[in-house]
Parts: structure tokens; C-alpha cells; sequence
């Protein structure tokens, strides 16, 4: 027994026990004990009732939900249709919509805001052409332009979740359910969907998650219509003071709300505890007639709108501006402002600290999905619970929980990579480690028996067959994993210095200037590393798709 306890594995599991306790576990007990331990070290709920005791805090919060279940509802609405005509039809230009629908998910969300602020605000480029035919616009900015921008950047999470789904679907039942009557509208609600429940319960979450998270959207459009997590933002680093102790029991309630929609999503996607296997796939059908018109403009239309906002800030790069002027004709002027503005420093913090924390969640994912899969044990399932705890705590609550652990004397990281780094492998390693566990298990133990009879090791084993064969599903993982991180904004926020500015951070901070050009050369680097990013992966794994 002495043995098998000292083993390799059983290490790597006090090894991940110890690490997820100091990056993740410390740090939010910190933000529990500083929401209700005031300075004088007394016990005291008085920052939760501040909360729930005044109007203008608590209608965040209402606020807050009013957005995130619209955007999700709308989200569903839209996402699914696209999805179920790119997954049955043979669409012309499957594979631009599917390319154009995974860049639209993986930018970050502000910018999609500035950009729509640019075409549809007061004095943006399509109100001021609407207006010389006599045509008022409604206005870009409040609870139905934070609701607009968010549905355009979502939707395609719904697309890429679903595609999955339905890809796994056998169209043996899809004859079945047609020799049976059932066909069209009513073989989509009763056969597709239903099949489909645990995977739209799966999309609905993460819509839900990373709408109520957004605060940069918020931000930029919401002129007076404040959501919870803009009003954390302002507690915890407000230009008109900070209370960190309110600011943490703002942290504690978010993690609250989203854990029991954490919760609620597990229960009733156990309600569909059922697996499928298309061991025949289905077959795609033409896309004609007036129905495949229309299927065809629905398709082209969304991906249009959607990919526009990250077209017009390329274009916006290259156009005259000064301050938040922009004036007739093109240059080089904007990239020229955003190089003597750190624009390389801010490019290979980027990119050195996204490959620095990627390495680390691959392998800590490798690790993870292993240890749930081929060694299954209280241990592990606590390891894997842990692990997945970033998943529903928003950003900004990570960004306060390291500050509070980290952010003074003897270590004192705050503004420095090591805590940057460790924030971005908080919170984006729930995509890798989801996508690797659920490769691994579909790969049978008895390869690696196999290997192992034949003389190989269980290390060389692990190491030359069972990650090979895990490859796709760690590069589907890492590859989501790698465009948040890129893109990461609400806890990069908190943690950044001067030195340590990210791209994502220099356009929100240029933005916040009214220095719209250099804040577009930004956002136009940073668009331009996420696409060749998506297409370095596709050329990798010769994929034409993401699976989650």
C-alpha cells in the first residue's frame, strides 16, 4: 500500500492539490475573509447589507440579469438556426461562415462595443447616413446596445457548441423519425433538440457566464445603465475612491449567483443523462430552392453583421484621426502613434506571457484528464471540482482574490508577469482541461495495455501513445484557451502595470483616452494574432472545426 500511495501519479496529485491551493484556493478565501473581517479585525456583514440595502447597488445586480438572460435567450435563437443549417445543409461558403463565426467568439467583447460606438452612435458612420434620408436610429447606447453588441459577440458560442451536437447525431434516427411521419419542424423540436438538450443546457452556461462576467461592453455603452460587474470595477479601482471590503463582498455575491446557475445547469443537464454515437453521420442535403435562399442569406447576413465591428477597426487603423477625430484619408500614422505608445512591449507581453500560462494549462490539463480518466478517485474528482471552480467565478473576482493574496509584502506581484500569468492560467485552463478528459475517454485502456505488455513503460507509454492520441482534444482546448487568454481583459485590469500591458489592455486604455486611432492600431494587431492563431490551428490539426 506504502508503494502505491508514493507512486508518480499520486505526487502529481499532492503536486496539483498544493498548486490549485496557492493560485486559486488562498486567494479566494482571502476575498471571503476581507468581505466580512473589517479593518479592525472585527466580524461584521455590514458590506452585504450595504448592498442589498441600497437601490442603486442592488439594481446592478437586476440589471446585470436583465442583459445576461436576454443575450442568452437571443443568443439560443439565432445561434441554434445557424448552426443546424451549416451542420444539415450544404452550404456554399460553410467553411468562411464557420471561420468568421470563431473569430466573432474569440475577440474581446469591448471592442466590439467602440466599434458599434463608431458606426451606430451619435455621430458614428451609418446614423450620420441614415439621418441625411430622415431616418433616426435608435440609440447604440443603454440596455438595448449593451444587449446588441453582446448577442453579436456570443452567438457563435451557441454555433460552435452546437455543431458539435449535432455532428453526433446518427442519421439513422433522422430516417427513423422520417419513415415514422416526422419530418421538418416537427422532427427538429422533437428528434434534433431533444437529442441536442444537454449541449444547448452546455451553450446557455457559457453565454450566461461570460455575459454576466462582461464589463467592458458595459462600460463603454451603458451611460447611466450600470451592471453588476461595472459597479465591482468602480469599488475596487473607481476613480472616485475604493472600498476593497465592499469590492470583495461585491466578489463573493458574484461567485454565489453564478455557482447556483452552475449548479441549476448540472441538475437539469442530468435530467438528459444520455450519450449518441454516429456511427453513420449525417448526411448533408443541397441547399435549394427558396428555402436554401433564405438559409443562405439568414447565414451570410448574421456572419456579416457579426465579423463587421473587427473589419471597421482594421479599416479605422489605417484612417487619418486625431484624438477621437477621424479625418479624411489613410496612413500609417495610427500604428506610427501606437509604436512610440508601447505598442511592441504590449505585443510581446501578449504573446510571451499567452505561450508562458498555455504551456502550463496543457500540462496541468494533460495531467487533470488522466488523473479523472485512468485513475478515477476521490482525490481526482476533487482535483478535477477544483479546477473547474474558474468557470464560474468572473474575471474581475480573480483579478481582486490575487491582489488581496499577492498584491503586498513579501511577495508583492502585483503589475508583474509571474501574477498575470497565473491569472490567465485561472481562468482559461476549464476549456483545455474539459477538452482533454473528454478525448481521453474516448480513447479505450486497452492501447495502452497493449503498449505496456509489449515492454514499454507507463511513462513512456503515457508519454509516446495516450498524449498523441489526446492531441486533437488538447489542441481544440488550447486554441479557445489561447484566444481568451490573448483577449483577457476583466482580471488583466486589476493585475497590469506599464510594464506588463497587454494589447487587449492598451486598446481599453486608449479607448478610455478618446485616442481612437491608436486604440484601433491596437485592436487591429491583436484581431490580426487572433485570426492567424485560428488558421496556425486549423493548418495543425487539419480541422475545419473546434470541438468543446
Amino acid at each position: 500500500m506504502a508503494k502505491k500511495k508514493l507512486d508518480g501519479w499520486f505526487l502529481i496529485q499532492i503536486f496539483l492539490i498544493l498548486l490549485f491551493f496557492f493560485i486559486l484556493l488562498y486567494p479566494l478565501f482571502g476575498v471571503i475573509k476581507q468581505s466580512v473581517i473589517m479593518e479592525d479585525g472585527s466580524f461584521s456583514l455590514e458590506q452585504f447589507e450595504k448592498f442589498f440595502t441600497t437601490p442603486y447597488h442592488y439594481r446592478t445586480l437586476f440589471n446585470s440579469f436583465k442583459i445576461t438572460i436576454t443575450v442568452t435567450l437571443l443568443c439560443l435563437l439565432i445561434g441554434i438556426p445557424l448552426s443546424y443549417f451549416y451542420s444539415f445543409y450544404k452550404l456554399k461558403g460553410s467553411k468562411l461562415i464557420f471561420v468568421i463565426a470563431i473569430l466573432c467568439s474569440m475577440s474581446a467583447p469591448f471592442l466590439g462595443a467602440y466599434s458599434w460606438v463608431m458606426l451606430l452612435g451619435r455621430n458614428g458612420v451609418i446614423t450620420r447616413l441614415f439621418k441625411t434620408i430622415g431616418i433616426t436610429l435608435p440609440s447604440i447606447y443603454g440596455f438595448n446596445g449593451i444587449v446588441f453588441t453582446q448577442v453579436l459577440k456570443f452567438f457563435p458560442l451557441v454555433f460552435i457548441y452546437m455543431n458539435g451536437a449535432f455532428r453526433n447525431i446518427d442519421n439513422t434516427l433522422m430516417e427513423a423519425s422520417e419513415n415514422l411521419g416526422c419530418t421538418g419542424i416537427k422532427r427538429l423540436f422533437s428528434v434534433v433538440m431533444q437529442l441536442s438538450m444537454p449541449t444547448i443546457l452546455a451553450a446557455s452556461l457559457m453565454v450566461f457566464m461570460r455575459t454576466f462576467a462582461d464589463f467592458g461592453a458595459p462600460t463603454i455603452l451603458g451611460e447611466g445603465y450600470k451592471t453588476f460587474p461595472v459597479l465591482l470595477y468602480n469599488e475596487y479601482l473607481g476613480e472616485n475612491g475604493s472600498n476593497y471590503y465592499f469590492a470583495s463582498a461585491l466578489s463573493v455575491i458574484a461567485v454565489v449567483i453564478t455557482a447556483v446557475f452552475f449548479f441549476i445547469q448540472k441538475y437539469a443537464t442530468s435530467k438528459y443523462a444520455f450519450s449518441i454515437n454516429a456511427l453513420h453521420p449525417i448526411e448533408k442535403k443541397d441547399a435549394k430552392g427558396v428555402s436554401g435562399f433564405f438559409m443562405h442569406l439568414y447565414s451570410y447576413l448574421l456572419c456579416g453583421l457579426a465579423i463587421l465591428p473587427q473589419i471597421y477597426i482594421i479599416y479605422l487603423s489605417f484612417r487619418n484621426a486625431r484624438g477621437s477625430v477621424f479625418s479624411p484619408g489613410f496612413s500609417l500614422n495610427n500604428y506610427s502613434q501606437a509604436l512610440k505608445k508601447k505598442l511592441l512591449l504590449s505585443t510581446y507581453n501578449t504573446v510571451v506571457m499567452g505561450i508562458i500560462a498555455l504551456i502550463i494549462i496543457i500540462v496541468i490539463a494533460v495531467m487533470i484528464a488522466y488523473l479523472v480518466v485512468r485513475r478515477s478517485g476521490i482525490l481526482s474528482h476533487t482535483i478535477d471540482s477544483i479546477s473547474m471552480l474558474p468557470y464560474i467565478m468572473p474575471g474581475a473576482v480573480i483579478g481582486i482574490s490575487l491582489l488581496i493574496a499577492y498584491g503586498s509584502k513579501p511577495l508583492a506581484l502585483t503589475g508583474t508577469m509571474t501574477i498575470m500569468i497565473i491569472s490567465f492560467v485561472i481562468r482559461r485552463m476549464p476549456y483545455t482541461i474539459r477538452s482533454a478528459t473528454a478525448t481521453l475517454q474516448q480513447i479505450p485502456m486497452s492501447i495502452e495495455e497493449a503498449a505496456i505488455s509489449l515492454g514499454a513503460s507507463k511513462a513512456k507509454t503515457f508519454v509516446g501513445i495516450t498524449v498523441p492520441m489526446m492531441s486533437n482534444g488538447i489542441l481544440s482546448g488550447a486554441i479557445l484557451s489561447w484566444v481568451a487568454i490573448v483577449t483577457e481583459l476583466s482580471s488583466s485590469v486589476i493585475l497590469y502595470s506599464n510594464k506588463t500591458a497587454t494589447l487587449t489592455m492598451q486598446a481599453y486604455i486608449y479607448i478610455g483616452r478618446g485616442e481612437y486611432g491608436t486604440a484601433a492600431a491596437f485592436a487591429a494587431i491583436l484581431t490580426a494574432i487572433t485570426a492567424i492563431s485560428l488558421f496556425v490551428y486549423m493548418a495543425v490539426s487539419k480541422s475545419e472545426d473546434i470541438q468543446i
